[in-house]
């Protein structure tokens, strides 16, 4: 396993959207804690947050609110993000570790192909809105007859085995090995060819840069500066919603939530020609990726703090939930105080009664 190790020696594996490759075990002792510290913070507070958060958008677009096209969108998106918040605990557990894998290669390959999925789900639903929200908005006559909520899941769909599909480097390449007193989750490129292995890692990054941020921020860019010169146009007669507003607020979260990953993505193709730049990328990367984790749960507390629909209806529910629970309360102390008068049968019938009598 020494020899195994020093193959990669010249060749420092991607950070990908998980910890734990080689070089960064070597250099971990060197690291602050302090940054592994609000990792974990971060990550635990993404956890219930949008374990909480999804679970809430999931329920009011999935069984409060009128099926629409909107509705879908939101769904799919909350979704991604549910799904990936339940794996969280894998990376918290990892870290705590001391990044020592415990779970096997099976979840090592899922773990990581789920959170490349989310990522990818993320960024296509939320250009679909924002493609969606400028069609709605500009081409009435045309999305009246076209916009159902049929094909709405069919794009869905779509949309689902495009980010599955771009997702399967991590099933491919991913993969444990025993370091030292530890196993490791890694990107296992190449064994003996640092070449193959860094031209392996030079496609995927910008696959993922470019699919999963550029062409997503161009495709957004445009249709919301088209939106924007069309409401500017129509004298009053095509406004924002509250909807679209949200839509903004939640696509403007993605793309500073996972610029940083991006660009640190980037730099560390080129790191190796800069030592400084090398012990900025091993310092940042555990913080941008952390940050790209947050962006799990911002969407929906976006979504539920910026639409006045969602606050009624979770506000209904909240008054419903209360009365509920008071008139069972008030039931359960007016049995008890009926139990507890003399001469009065459990099921508050004088006792001598024919109702209580065993006849």
């Amino acid at each position: 396993m020494e020899d195994y190790g020093e193959d990669y020696e010249n060749y420092t594996y991607e950070y990908d959207i998980e910890y734990g490759d080689l070089e960064d075990l070597r250099v971990e002792h060197r690291q602050k804690e302090t940054i592994h510290i609000i990792s974990v913070v971060v990550y635990i507070t993404s956890f219930v947050l949008g374990l909480i958060g999804n679970g809430t958008v999931i329920w009011v677009t999935a069984f409060k609110s009128k099926k629409t096209l909107n509705s879908v969108w939101l769904l799919n998106l909350a979704i991604a993000d549910f799904v990936f918040v339940l794996f969280l605990p894998f990376y918290i557990d990892y870290i705590l570790r001391g990044f020592h894998w415990d779970f096997g290669v099976a979840m090592c390959k899922i773990v990581s192909f789920v959170s490349v999925m989310n990522m990818y789900a993320s960024v296509l639903f939320l250009t679909v809105l924002s493609i969606d929200r400028y069609v709605s908005l500009v081409h009435l006559s045309w999305s009246q007859k076209h916009r159902t909520v049929g094909r709405a899941w069919v794009v869905c769909g779509c949309m689902w085995v495009i980010a599955a599909l771009l997702s399967c480097p991590a099933v491919i390449f991913r993969e444990t090995m025993r370091l030292h007193d530890k196993v490791v989750c890694f990107n296992n490129f190449h064994q003996k060819d640092p070449y193959v292995a860094a031209m392996r890692h030079i496609t995927i990054v910008v696959i993922r840069t470019t699919v999963g941020f550029l062409f997503p921020f161009t495709a957004i860019c445009v249709t919301g500066i088209l939106l924007t010169i069309k409401v500017k146009h129509s004298g009053g007669l095509v406004r924002f919603s509250s909807f679209s507003k949200t839509v903004s607020a939640m696509i403007l979260a993605f793309f500073l939530c996972w610029a940083p990953f991006h660009t640190f993505s980037l730099m560390e193709l080129s790191m190796h020609s800069s030592g400084n730049l090398h012990n900025v990328l091993k310092t940042g990367f555990p913080l941008v990726t952390s940050l790209g984790f947050f962006n799990s749960c911002i969407n929906p507390l976006l979504y539920m703090l910026l639409s006045k629909k969602v606050r009624h209806i979770l506000k209904r529910s909240c008054l419903n939930i209360t009365k509920s629970s008071l008139r069972e309360l008030s039931q359960s102390v007016s049995a008890t105080e009926m139990e507890s008068v003399p001469g009065v049968h459990q099921n508050g019938v004088p006792e001598g009664s024919v109702e209580s009598s065993t006849l």
